[in-house]
């Protein structure tokens, strides 16, 4: 197959050359992500600065109004999706805790989207499933737990508009979802999504290797 090599294998240098050519790095985010990083290991948790980019850039090229998060961490994904949104925009994020939360609302603050936010602590398909019926959404980002991905997946997408977008993060799962020794089940849940949405008729579908995999599902 003529495209079965067409794809450029990543370096840390190449990576930073692609990184130092795109609008990343924003001060405000440059300084969350900086925060972020003292918190160890755990800071892995954080998109990365072109996936923050390329979120903001879907957001604002389709227009979306109304947003919704599942999994907030310390606030980066939220501050380059809010920052998309016209004044009158929103984003609903949801977070099992408030402990990194904490964190995103300084930097909600900082940025200046604050009042485009509404953070719902708790179980988010608890969150999800108690949103009024007339809730209409245009982009959605999920990024939690990995077993529920399936759930938030289908209470969203239900209420999601036509050619709304919906992301998810970690797909490729380090590598793992190829690899059969891992059954973890976080590792099961990612396959089993990926399948999946491979072969689900209500949206259109692409993989892309942006960071540890994401993936965009348009509704048809």
């Amino acid at each position: 197959m003529a495209g079965a090599e067409k794809f450029t294998r990543m370096t840390p240098e190449l990576y930073a050359y692609l990184v130092a050519h795109g609008n990343n790095g924003e001060p405000v985010l440059k300084e969350l992500a900086a925060e972020t990083e003292k918190l160890g290991p755990i800071s892995r948790m954080q998109i990365s600065d072109e996936q923050g980019t390329f979120m903001g850039i879907l957001a604002r090229a389709i227009g979306a109004k109304s947003c919704v998060e599942v999994g907030t961490f310390t606030g980066y994904s939220s501050i380059c999706v809010a920052r998309a949104l016209p004044p009158d925009g929103r984003l609903l994020c949801c977070d099992i805790s408030d402990e990194w939360p904490k964190i995103a609302r300084r930097y909600w603050e900082k940025a200046g989207v604050a009042d485009r936010i509404t953070l719902k602590i708790g179980p988010a398909i608890d969150t999800l499933r108690a949103l009024p019926a007339s809730t209409s959404f245009d982009f959605a980002f999920i990024d939690a737990d990995k077993t529920n991905y399936r759930a938030y997946y289908e209470e969203i997408l239900k209420r999601m508009r036509p050619s709304g977008l919906i992301l998810f993060d970690n797909v490729l799962w380090s590598g793992s979802v190829i690899d059969a020794a891992n059954t973890s089940e976080d590792t099961k849940a990612i396959r089993e999504l990926n399948d999946f949405l491979a072969d689900d008729r209500r949206v259109e579908v692409v993989m892309l290797t942006i960071a540890d995999g994401l993936t965009i599902a348009r509704k048809k």
